[in-house]
């Protein structure tokens, strides 16, 4: 067999001669080229970085010509400064998550990003009806042109304890939508069904400073909300008079024992130890993945005394962003590996698993019906987020907002240590907001 192979290999170096040899190799090396790199550079907790990692393992074992790699960071800050580095030496990937500052046309204008709706442009991903078009804070531009890809899209929730519903005697398919109403619930929880924590919340400047406006249907900040020119005031009026006084006698009488700045509190709920906790819908992917939790989810309470019927809150969380600099092959395959992840069965499986919105409406009619059927009020939340905005519900734009939130917390927290008056607190924390909005 070897003497037939180097028999044959003779007669073709004999048919083409040294120039038609190396033009076969040219061709047979053309033919096996390397797939083009893709590098998505997140900030994923750790139930949503396994969800992705899949999600990724899938797209390279489905086709050839791309490869994706994921590079995970432990925080914004973290990602931030290694992404400074790699912009000096000209290595930059080519999708970075970046959250929400609230301001997105400041992040576009920086030259090394490549916006959404330039990318999308030049490599279009076929019938893309997104979920969330009319949302104009998050990922659009004033013109309403998308900036960045919408993967890590969420809204503020609130989640309850079904077996320590049933245990208080309290219905877990009619949660409270009040208040005032939810103290009655967290009273029963703490006296009857002997819960030590009945209610927890984390990311507590988005719950009960931001979204306490558009839920009871007022602006956040004058005039409308910063979206004409992101230069406006926050607007701490007698409604968070009223929210804020009921979270200190909350805090007080043992009712509200957990509010953290990040997603903390999320983990005491998982573990069964806090019966209600507000959150990001985001906290769904840790929340999942406790098989021995059983969970109802409901849309953040309102003040009927403020608001006939509730409105919808602010849409926030991150997205990917594209970077500038890379070439049309490059560009070509970061498209493919959004095309990939806009797909109705990819994206559906991304929204259950994690809590994070719908990417595209085909998405959300992709979403198993099983999985709605199985945590009560997750279908009628979600179908409530695709009517249009109002005016008050389309989100909100703040120069400097990331260094305006830790002054909101700050303050959050004075208050309900009971060392600031609560009108103090609201009134230290919009003086200094206001102040460094007008910084540079």
């Amino acid at each position: 067999m070897k003497i037939l192979q180097r028999a044959g290999i003779s007669r073709v170096l004999r048919a083409c001669g040294r120039a038609g040899l190396l033009g076969a190799l040219a061709l047979a090396a053309a033919g096996a080229q390397a797939a083009t790199d893709v590098e998505v550079w997140h900030t994923l907790t750790a139930a949503h970085k396994a969800e992705f990692e899949k999600l990724v393992k899938q797209f390279n074992r489905e086709q050839s010509d791309v490869r994706v790699a994921l590079k995970a960071y432990p925080n914004q800050q973290a990602l931030r400064d290694d992404a400074a580095r790699a912009l000096a030496a000209k290595r930059t990937p080519n999708l970075v998550q970046i959250d929400d500052n609230h301001s997105p046309e400041v992040i576009a204008e920086h030259k090394s990003i490549l916006p959404m709706y330039e990318l999308l442009k030049a490599y279009p991903i076929k019938d893309l009806a997104w979920f969330l078009p009319q949302t104009s804070s998050f990922t659009r531009d004033t013109k309403g042109r998308l900036l960045a890809f919408p993967w890590m899209a969420e809204v503020p929730i609130m989640f309850y304890n079904v077996d320590l519903y049933k245990k208080a005697g309290l219905d877990p398919n009619k949660p409270a939508a009040t208040w005032s109403d939810l103290q009655g619930e967290l009273l029963q929880l703490r006296d009857k069904a002997r819960v030590t924590c009945p209610y927890a919340s984390s990311q507590q400047v988005e719950i009960h400073l931001e979204n306490l406006a558009p839920v009871n249907n007022r602006p956040y900040a004058l005039p409308n909300n910063g979206l004409e020119n992101g230069k406006a005031n926050l607007t701490f009026d007698s409604l968070y008079m009223r929210h804020m006084s009921l979270m200190v006698s909350w805090k007080r009488s043992l009712l509200f024992t957990e509010h953290t700045a990040g997603n903390a509190a999320d983990a005491l709920f998982a573990k069964g130890q806090c019966a209600v906790l507000t959150a990001s819908s985001g906290a769904l992917g840790e929340l999942e993945n406790t098989k021995s939790l059983n969970f109802g989810v409901a849309p953040l309470p309102y003040y009927p005394q403020v608001t006939k019927q509730p409105g919808r809150p602010f849409v926030s969380g991150s997205a990917l962003w594209a970077v500038e600099g890379h070439s049309k092959d490059e560009n070509r395959a970061t498209a493919a590996f959004l095309a990939f992840l806009a797909k109705p069965v990819v994206a559906a499986e991304w929204h259950q698993r994690t809590g994070f919105l719908p990417l595209t409406e085909a998405a959300f009619r992709a979403a198993d019906v099983s999985f709605y059927n199985r945590i009560p009020g997750a279908q009628q939340l979600v179908e409530s987020l695709r009517a249009a905005p109002g005016a008050v519900n389309r989100g909100f734009r703040l120069a400097n907002y990331a260094r305006i939130e830790p002054v909101l917390n700050k303050e959050f927290d004075a208050a309900l240590s009971g060392n600031v008056p609560p009108v103090q607190a609201l009134n230290e924390a919009a003086d200094q907001s206001k102040a460094i909005m007008q910084q540079r």
